[in-house]
């Protein structure tokens, strides 16, 4: 993008890039900003504003856009559901007591997106959110021939193991998906092809803290890593 120009972003409520467009709601944002070398900004925007974020940062390099909803919950009133999420996720409940149905899941979401204005030039770092995604290359202007490099972080340190789903647009649509998991110090490659979107995932099961427990009467919470950028020509 140029310089200048308005970067747009809405939120999405789906699977594989579609989904239905949300606007922005105070009641759902624990934090939102936009980091652009060591200049950190606040997304100031009102209820119902769609798109959901619009900034206009006036200089270049890799505008990283950070993003933390605040809680929200559904229920899972069969097995059935949960337990393939559970195996989708391949997410280790071992330490977690025995469900029983209806069981109350809570979930927060931590979203980073790159983008490049004008030069493009910069470097991704860790925002400190719970469970993020850092680029250890920039996308847009380093030898991606090899991959992607990145790191996942959970409270702060590398999360060993865990599984990483790569959602991959094509420029003709297709949607194609990989799972990836994380070395013991939480590096995963990623393979990216010019021209194509990338949206990265990660999720975290945990028992909830006890005052999530008993004052929302939550089972279960889980915390969803995204990184979504894309790979130009």
């Amino acid at each position: 993008m140029e310089t200048g120009e308005a970067v747009i972003a809405d939120f999405r409520n789906g699977q594989e890039f579609e989904g239905v467009s949300l606007g922005w709601f105070e009641r759902r944002v624990a934090r939102s900003e936009t980091r652009l070398g060591e200049d950190v900004q606040d997304i100031v925007r009102r209820s119902g504003d769609r798109p959901a974020i619009k900034v206009s940062p006036s200089q270049n390099g890799l505008l990283r856009i950070i993003h933390e909803t605040t809680l929200s919950s559904l229920t899972y009133q069969k097995p059935e559901k949960f337990q393939a999420f559970v195996d989708h996720k391949e997410l280790d409940t071992s330490a977690l007591p025995d469900p029983i149905y209806p069981i109350k899941e809570g979930y927060r979401r931590y979203a980073k997106s790159l983008v490049a204005l004008g030069t493009g030039v910069g470097v991704d770092d860790y925002a400190g959110l719970e469970i993020e995604f850092v680029a250890l290359k920039n996308p847009y202007v380093d030898d991606l021939s090899d991959g992607l490099p990145l790191q996942l972080f959970y409270q702060g340190s590398p999360r060993a193991g865990a599984q990483v789903e790569v959602f991959e647009k094509s420029p003709d649509g297709l949607v194609t998906i990989t799972l990836l998991r994380t070395d013991p110090v939480g590096h995963v490659l990623v393979p990216v092809e010019p021209g194509h979107r990338y949206l990265i995932d990660s999720v975290v099961l945990r028992r909830p803290s006890a005052a999530l427990a008993e004052n929302l009467e939550l089972d279960w919470e889980s915390l969803w890593a995204a990184l979504t950028f894309a790979v130009p020509n």
